[in-house]
């Protein structure tokens, strides 16, 4: 039997044909084979399903590459998008405000006119991003935790940042992912837009056992992945769920609390990174349509150490994680590489590690992980997001209010 290094190997070899075959600008390969970077015991016995869905050999970059702390002034960063002069927007969470920041550093005052969050425990302003045409209607779209009557949710709003950059103009909820609860727990909150122009937001199941199974409700806005309009109503051409009842917005159903959205750079396909419970963290490719199968199907178990439902991990229906963890890193923001300063990265995934604490990046052919490999793992940060800014460099928050510009040196 080949060691994971000789698995390794080949599966590199592969990357660099399929690289050459289809882009001329990619000869390189993702780097250096070393072994698995997970070397912890893993909190179940569950076996994956395929070869290579968790543990995968690890990779080193072989560009000389470095990271630097452009500012540590930041208040809880949950987003960061880069504005098309190359600043960089961000949310803080806990203050419920949204900044400007220069790649020198300096960030701005809080910019106003933004709807209330409800900061407690996981909620208040998190992910965001521009719209398309940005450059002529100055127009930006955010989720936040919203208190309301009967609880919290998942929101989203969108509204127009004004030219002096003090305000944000005429800001609007679009789209409330109902039911409400108490919880304050598992929002989601990432957004970004498809290639089609519609919006594409994550929503959580809010964690506890009463709404934990509404992500398999197709009448519920919880543990989804929805497709809406820039104004929040169901976007042309959405998949049909059959069951009676079922939202129009849905695009995928049976997610327990994703907070990481990404397109492809060549398929423009989406893909999600998504929070287990003590085992199972995902990362997943979503289809149109789709069951991703929280809290039936799941690698995790309770926390408590019990297991969760019927302890299965395969159902006909539901779809397969394309990775997953156990022991957690717990996934959050996350980007595909599109630049070739570094060409070991292009077309890799990074994602934000909060509980691990680096920034895992994955090298994926044919859509499965053919490498892993944890990039700022001294650094003591819970990366929050990261983003590709327009000098191609990419750009890293963590929950310690740094933001990081990681790039080749």
């Amino acid at each position: 039997m080949r060691n994971t290094n000789q698995i390794l190997s080949l599966l590199i070899a592969s990357f660099t044909l399929f690289s050459c075959s289809n882009d001329d600008k990619n000869t390189n390969d993702p780097g250096t084979p070393t072994n698995p970077v997970e070397n912890n015991s893993a909190n179940t016995t569950y076996t994956p399903a395929f070869e290579g869905q968790t543990r995968i050999g690890g990779l080193q970059t072989n560009t000389s590459y470095e990271a630097k702390i452009i500012t540590s002034a930041l208040t809880s960063p949950w987003g960061v998008k880069s504005l098309p002069d190359g600043r960089l927007l961000v949310t803080e969470k806990t203050t419920g405000n949204l900044r400007i920041v220069k790649v020198t550093g300096e960030v701005s005052a809080a910019i106003t006119g933004l709807p209330a969050v409800n900061s407690a425990n996981q909620g208040g302003l998190l992910g965001l991003c521009l719209d398309p045409d940005f450059t002529s209607n100055r127009m930006i779209y955010w989720v936040f935790a919203e208190a309301g009557t009967g609880g919290n949710l998942t929101a989203v709003a969108k509204g127009k940042l004004s030219n002096d950059e003090k305000t944000i103009e005429g800001a609007t909820v679009i789209y409330r992912a109902n039911p409400a609860n108490a919880s304050t727990l598992h929002y989601g909150g990432r957004i970004l837009f498809d290639k089609t122009g519609n919006l594409i937001v994550s929503t959580g199941e809010r964690s506890v056992l009463a709404t934990r199974p509404l992500a398999q409700s197709v009448s519920a806005g919880l543990g989804k992945v929805v497709r809406i309009t820039k104004d929040g109503l169901p976007a042309t051409g959405n998949a049909v769920f059959s069951q009676t009842g079922a939202l129009a917005e849905l695009y995928t159903i049976g997610h327990r609390n994703p907070q990481g959205l990404a397109l492809h750079p060549t398929t423009g396909e989406i893909w999600l990174s998504e929070h287990g419970p003590r085992g199972g963290d995902e990362i997943n490719r979503l289809k149109a349509g789709s069951n991703y199968g929280w809290p039936i199907i799941t690698y995790g178990i309770e926390y408590g150490g019990e297991a969760i439902g019927d302890a299965i991990q395969k159902k006909e229906g539901m779809e397969q994680p394309v990775y997953y963890w156990d022991p957690v890193i717990s996934p959050s923001g996350m980007t595909f590489y599109k630049g070739d300063r570094v060409p070991e990265w292009k077309n890799n995934l990074f994602i934000g590690a909060l509980s691990g604490q680096h920034i895992a990046r994955l090298a994926i052919v044919n859509n499965r992980v053919v490498g892993e490999e944890r990039l700022l793992a001294g650094e003591g940060q819970r990366f929050r997001d990261i983003t590709q800014g327009n000098d191609g460099a990419l750009y890293a928050v963590t929950d310690q209010g740094r933001l990081y510009k990681i790039d080749k040196k």
